[in-house]
């Protein structure tokens, strides 16, 4: 799995457990609706303004659309781990 699907999976199941369609994420972060098609599955980087828009859109901070996202210095890669189950609201 790499860096920008881990994203992706972030934000698909923070909007899933928000009950969030793709359109009312994209009308709050003020993004194309298109534009979280591409990010959910991996397809696309955001950008900074990006991540921050999607973070207050989904209510929560940007670290948590970073979980089980981190570099390691000593390997000079990506590591990326299952983050934990969110629980659904």
């Amino acid at each position: 799995m790499t860096v920008s699907d881990r994203f992706g999976e972030n934000v698909l199941r923070i909007r899933q457990a928000r009950k969030l369609t793709q359109e009312t994420l994209a009308e709050r972060a003020q993004i194309h609706r298109t534009q979280i098609t591409l990010v959910e599955t991996g397809r696309r980087q955001p950008g900074i303004e990006t991540v921050v828009r999607l973070a207050g859109a989904l209510e929560v901070s940007t670290e948590s659309l970073f979980e089980g996202i981190r570099w390691d210095p000593r390997a000079g890669e990506f590591v990326v781990e299952d983050p934990p189950e969110l629980p659904r609201v």
